[in-house]
């Protein structure tokens, strides 16, 4: 087994592994793989910290293939204060299905956190699951005052988690974190996604138990199952957008960004049935006012 820096050489290979190993995991489909492949000239992308792992193959010719692969970014942390804080993130990191829970993926985590380490990144935090993170030393980001854009600042988020790297750096701060925008860039560019994914083989997507939570990019609304969805003008499933917002490839009210966060702060209700602490009309209204940005449809 051997980490190293990626090659151009590397790169459809990396960005095929990429996409075997996210599909359907953290949402129907995945668009990891179009992060990746316009991340490497974002101005955010760390080529220091862009490794690949490699096993040789056990067959005759004794070839090696590989099975992993991190990257990095820098991010910010919007102090309470308003004043913009350093600090980094990363991913995707992705080991090939065929190697999953083999402790490969640990391995190059750690090695990716020694090597940021060493360069002086002090702060990461980012998405994933925690019962995979804890054991490369990520807790919840709630624990360290680090809020995340889209969830209520008094939530535990338990897909949001960070780590300080260096002791001390962070403090005793307080702050919210928006992953940078180069995450975003399959949203923002849909048809050259589209045209992208079009090159590799065709897969079929689908709403799965232990998915991170999907709303709708128009409203808001909690995507559960695949009849929840809206659907495209061929009739296909449209994991984008709800039944109530999209049917037929077309959206179902021309409304502005404030008329819709009008028309579902009447649900408030209903949101409060799951939430730890009730909101008033007015502060559910707040709230969306900072989350509706984010959705696909209003973000700009």
């Amino acid at each position: 087994m051997n980490i190293r820096l990626e090659r151009t050489s590397d790169y459809r290979e990396v960005e095929t592994l990429t996409r075997e190993a996210f599909w359907n995991i953290y949402r129907p489909g995945c668009t990891e793989h179009y992060v990746l492949n316009q991340y490497r000239t974002n101005p955010d992308f760390i080529p220091e910290l862009d490794f690949v792992m490699e096993k040789e193959d056990d067959g005759e010719h004794q070839s090696s293939k590989i099975i992993g692969h991190v990257m990095f970014s820098k991010a910010e942390i919007i102090l309470d204060d308003g004043t913009v804080f350093p600090s980094w993130t990363f991913g995707p990191i992705s080991i090939h299905p065929d190697y999953k829970r083999k402790g490969y993926g640990l391995k190059l985590l750690q090695y990716a956190l020694e090597k940021a380490k060493e360069m002086g990144i002090g702060l990461l935090q980012m998405e994933g699951n925690i019962e995979f993170y804890k054991h490369a030393g990520f807790d919840l980001a709630s624990k360290m005052k680090i809020h995340y854009h889209a969830e209520p600042r008094e939530s535990d988020v338990p897909y949001f988690l960070a780590q300080e790297l260096i002791p001390g750096y962070w403090g005793n701060r307080e702050g919210t974190y928006c992953p940078p925008k180069g995450y975003f860039v399959a949203d923002e560019h849909p048809e050259a996604f589209e045209a992208y994914e079009a090159t590799f083989t065709q897969k079929e997507k689908a709403l799965q138990e232990g998915q991170l939570p999907q709303f709708c990019q128009s409203c808001g609304m909690p995507l559960t199952k695949n009849e929840d969805c809206g659907t495209n003008a061929d009739g296909s499933t449209n994991f984008d957008y709800c039944q109530y917002c999209y049917k037929d490839g077309k959206f179902l009210q021309e409304c502005t960004m404030d008329e819709m966060i009008e028309h579902c702060s009447q649900f408030v209700d209903e949101v409060n049935k799951n939430m730890p602490k009730p909101m008033t009309k007015e502060e559910y209204k707040q709230m969306m006012q900072g989350f509706f940005p984010m959705l696909k449809r209003w973000r700009k």
